[in-house]
């Protein structure tokens, strides 16, 4: 037994030999992350062709237990078995590529053992097995929502375990040699071949944690490039803003070639082909007029995929983006490379990021441009509350995450769209549902608990409908007023609380601190005029006060109450849930 242990062991070695080098192809860790049907057929002829080496490099074992070690099977006598790592190959296809692929691959290993032994009746109990292993492991198989994560080692392990264990029972019941050579080859066999799936799943595991730091420093290049694009996209989509926001792609990523364009010309193109998409012509790609159709993220893997009409066009891989503002799509965004093993989920996610940012950007800058030709002073005043400092106070933020915890900085990266989202749906807007002013604050607080953890709590007591109707920034402005202003330097028990409800049919609206109170010579001009201070003028307060007046009535406006024990502002405004008049 302790013979045949080693041998295990070199096979077992050989397999996972082979899976470090496969692993290191990023082509084949692309295939582990998609859904693709396409993908999962590859992924399944990958892992078949590991059970088939496998099955060939096993060990022979004659009736009376005699080792026969032959460098590779291509037939296994009469009455000879075989010890192998085909259940380890099994398992973890279907740990990575999930049942359809772990059954597929257990159909063909099981096969190729039966024709090992010349089609023997006896033998045919190995592909039920096999098969059954396959779908099994496949349902214990990694979060398919985070293409990131992979079963823990441990976990790995355990599942080893447990599949060898259902492949001795099967052995047990059905081989002719029965317990006689399940009592001799078990123990090295669920020992070594659940080692070996622990090992290989942490081979993909470290890898995978490459990736996401990869993801981390992407991630923070997007800053850096939000940053820089900012001041173009803002001006609008045009052929000048769009030629500095891709050099800007260039120079902060690995892409091959970065184009821009609106919903029929490109607007900018650099790298690679640019010999023939040329700025000002019309757009050469297929795959373009299928996304600016469609509405959503396509990515390309081949040169017909792409389907440009240059025959001599270097370009093997694209995603492409619709840049989408209020549910249209006004234009695309390109990412290529020249080869096609270069995308990976890392690029697809980075991609798909940029192009929710420079939609919003784009937005920003229109609903800009907007407010400079509409001279509604209530509009100019909401796109005024864009504040500078919060956004680079939060990229600061997202990038310091950076080092602790890339996942929670992609969330707090969704937040700050969403903050910027509901922007500049408050500056179009004159009222909006509670949901959607919630969606506001809670992205807002997100940002602000991040920079400051532990220092306030804020608490939520609706007893209404989200579907209530209210003027955007409503209550965005009281919180944001009160983490501001109220506590001073106090860094911990600061508390916010927030009530709704119904009384008489208005929307009663209270937000109340536990802070510092406010002044006697302030608390008259709060809401009237603008308050200078360390912290801000003021003017959102007496903006939002003016907009409830001109909205409502004045029955509508800011009250103020205040003490040593904090501060309670007190809205009152007419019940309106969405739908009504």
């Amino acid at each position: 037994m302790f013979y045949l242990t080693i041998l295990m062991i070199e096979r077992v070695g050989f397999v996972i030999i082979l899976a470090f080098l496969l692993v290191n192809i990023p082509a084949f860790r692309r295939l582990m992350s998609s859904d693709r049907w396409i993908d999962k057929v590859q992924l399944t002829i990958i892992f078949a062709i590991f059970a088939i080496l496998a099955n060939s490099t096993g060990i022979e074992i004659d009736p009376a237990n005699r080792l026969h070690d032959k460098v590779f099977l291509t037939a296994i006598s009469k009455d000879y078995s075989i010890v192998n790592a085909r259940i380890l190959t099994v398992s973890v296809a279907g740990i990575i590529g999930g049942p359809w692929v772990g059954g597929s691959v257990g159909l063909i290993a099981g096969l190729h053992r039966v024709m090992l032994g010349g089609m023997a009746t006896e033998s045919w109990f190995y592909v039920p097995s096999s098969v059954l292993i396959g779908l099994l492991s496949g349902y214990l198989y990694n979060d398919r929502r985070n293409p990131f994560a992979v079963m823990s080692p441990g976990h790995g392990f355990l599942v080893g375990l447990l599949m060898e264990t259902i492949q001795m029972i099967f052995i047990f019941l059905f081989s002719p040699t029965g317990w006689t050579l399940v009592r001799y080859i078990a123990l090295p066999m669920i020992l070594i071949n659940s080692i070996g799936t622990s090992v290989f799943l942490s081979i993909i595991g470290m890898f995978r944690r490459q990736e996401a730091e990869t993801r981390a420093m992407q991630t923070h290049s997007v800053l850096e490039l939000t940053k820089e694009t900012l001041p173009y996209l803002r001006n609008g989509l045009n052929m000048q803003s769009a030629r500095q926001a891709v050099r800007a792609i260039m120079n902060h990523t690995n892409f091959d070639a970065v184009s821009i364009t609106d919903c029929q010309t490109i607007l900018a193109h650099v790298g690679a082909g640019s010999d023939h998409h040329i700025p000002g012509k019309m757009m050469l790609t297929h795959l373009s007029e299928i996304v600016i159709e469609s509405g959503r993220v396509h990515i390309a893997h081949n040169r017909d995929e792409i389907g440009c009409s240059h025959r001599d066009c270097p370009l093997e891989a694209a995603i492409v983006v619709p840049l989408r503002i209020k549910n249209k799509v006004v234009g695309t965004l390109k990412m290529y490379y020249t080869a096609a093993w270069c995308l990976t989920p890392v690029e697809i996610q980075l991609a798909e990021g940029l192009g929710e940012i420079f939609a919003s950007q784009i937005a920003l800058g229109q609903a800009e441009m907007q407010a400079k030709l509409v001279r509604d002073a209530e509009i100019k005043a909401l796109q005024a509350q864009v504040n500078p400092h919060f956004f680079f106070n939060a990229i600061n933020t997202i990038s310091a995450m950076m080092r602790r915890d890339s996942e929670q900085a992609r969330q707090l990266l969704l937040q700050l769209s969403t903050y910027f989202r509901a922007n500049l749906i408050g500056a179009r807007s004159t009222r909006i549902t509670l949901a959607q002013e919630r969606e506001h604050v809670n992205a807002y607080l997100t940002l602000e608990q991040t920079r400051f953890p532990d220092r306030f709590k804020v608490h939520f007591n609706n007893q209404v409908g989200d579907d209530v109707l209210l003027p955007p920034f409503t209550i965005q402005v009281l919180v944001e007023n009160a983490l501001k202003h109220a506590f001073g330097h106090r860094m911990h028990g600061n508390i916010v609380n927030i009530d709704l409800t119904a009384v008489d049919n208005r929307l009663q609206i209270k937000v109340k601190d536990n802070g510092e109170g406010i002044a006697p010579d302030v608390l008259g001009k709060l809401g009237h005029e603008p308050v200078h201070s360390e912290h801000g003028t003021g003017t959102a307060l007496q903006n939002l006060n003016q907009r409830l007046i001109g909205l409502y009535d004045k029955r509508s406006q800011l009250n103020f109450a205040t003490g040593k024990n904090g501060t309670t502002v007190t809205i009152s405004i007419p019940l309106v849930t969405k739908g009504e008049p």
